[in-house]
């Protein structure tokens, strides 16, 4: 066996045969040409935030910590060329320098912008999408050892790209859609729960980036509101201002930038008008059940609808809920208790952390199941990026 590897948490471990740390888009393809044609299975690994086990099982494991940075940046166009291996902290301090800025982020900022794209990471806000869909271009090595590339004339295979989990090959370089840098205004507001639902679709409306945390133990909240200077909610006379702070978009969008704390995590994503209701059912089952048991916060978000294949706001405006435990206490029931509530309102689970969905239940949620399929068997014939819990994922037979 080879070195071994884990997620950031400690929930995922595993020793693939061989690790490569890969410092050109040709030893990516000389590696994965030589694993299909020996019949062994390839993954690739960003910063191992995911909680999910879809990375367990590759005989090779490709990291790309070793393909970081900007290529060119076109400020006019307001697009840029990344490898995929940049974080995203890091990503956002390069683009500064050419004045440019990622539209969004996620609540962190660890994970590689190849991971990012690949599982669907998003940030809050009503108008703003997940971060795939700023992808309008790619190189990548596919199934066989081949470099492909994806551009935006080829629209249907950017919609696979877009949130592909790493079935479709091993991305080398990405061209994102950006916009201008700009200074923003983070603050933070303590108020009740029932504040904050009354106020909820006023603050989802007039927010760049709006969110809350819902603390079980106390049952009250934080409201988080994330503006270009002076914009947004100016007035909240039922909450308590917390903490102001300005500053620079990539600094103060995502709340974290290290991970002082491990956790585990599960997140669904509903139809936005049925986000209320989901979080008042999940509220209701936390405090008879699980409110001595989980000290940690549950996030409510909202993410734009999209049209990437796969990810969880496909076709729809979406409300997401994540729910938190600390890593080193039980996990399992308490996310396994909360799951139904999150399928009676028509929840997709987010790829990247933990859920009990397989193949034929995740297909019934995304109407272009099939065409992610056929597009996958394109690029991956032989099923060199499938691990066998991908497989289950996907539905794919050995």
């Amino acid at each position: 066996m080879g070195e071994a590897w884990r997620n950031w948490s400690g929930s995922v471990r595993f020793s693939p045969a061989r690790r490569v740390r890969a410092h050109s888009e040709d030893e990516i393809a000389v590696v994965v040409r030589e694993a299909n044609a020996q019949g062994r299975s390839v993954r690739v690994v960003g910063s191992g935030h995911s909680s999910n086990g879809i990375l367990v099982g590759p005989d090779v494991l490709v990291t790309l910590e070793r393909l970081s940075g900007v290529i060119e940046a076109d400020r006019t166009r307001c697009e840029a060329r990344v490898l995929p291996g940049t974080t995203l902290e890091e990503l956002g301090r390069l683009l500064y320098e050419h004045d440019l800025a990622l539209p969004n982020y996620g609540d962190v900022a660890t994970q590689t912008i190849g991971g990012a794209i690949g599982t669907g990471t998003h940030g809050s806000g009503r108008r703003l999408h997940n971060l795939s869909q700023m992808l309008i271009g790619a190189r990548l090595v596919d199934g066989r050892g081949q470099v492909r590339e994806i551009d935006a004339t080829d629209v249907e295979r950017l919609r696979a790209a877009r949130v592909a989990l790493g079935a479709l090959g091993i991305f080398t370089e990405l061209r994102l859609a950006l916009v201008p840098a700009f200074d923003v205004e983070r603050r933070e507001y303590a108020t009740s729960t029932d504040a904050a639902l009354a106020h909820l679709d006023e603050l989802a409306a007039h927010n760049y980036s709006f969110d809350f945390y819902w603390y079980p133990r106390r049952d009250d909240v934080k409201l988080r509101l994330v503006n270009p200077v002076g914009g947004g909610t100016r007035d909240l006379p039922y909450a308590r201002l917390l903490e102001r702070r300005g500053g620079y978009a990539h600094q103060l969008i995502p709340t974290h930038s290290g991970l002082p704390h491990l956790f585990e995590e599960c997140e669904y994503a509903m139809p936005a008008d049925a986000g209320v209701a989901c979080f008042r059912a999940v509220r209701e089952r936390i405090l008879a059940r699980w409110r001595r048991v989980v000290g940690w916060r549950v996030l409510y978000r909202t993410v734009a609808a999209d049209d990437a294949d796969l990810s969880t706001a496909s076709g729809r405006d979406t409300v997401t809920v994540s729910l938190h435990q600390n890593a080193s206490l039980p996990w399992r029931a308490f996310f396994a208790d909360i799951e139904p509530i999150f399928r009676d309102h028509a929840g997709r689970p987010h790829w990247a952390k933990k859920h009990s969905l397989r193949g034929e239940r995740l297909a019934a949620l995304y109407p272009r199941w099939m065409h992610f399929q056929d597009v996958r068997a394109q690029f991956d014939p032989d099923g060199t990026f499938l691990t066998p819990q991908l497989r289950r994922l996907l539905g794919v037979a050995a």
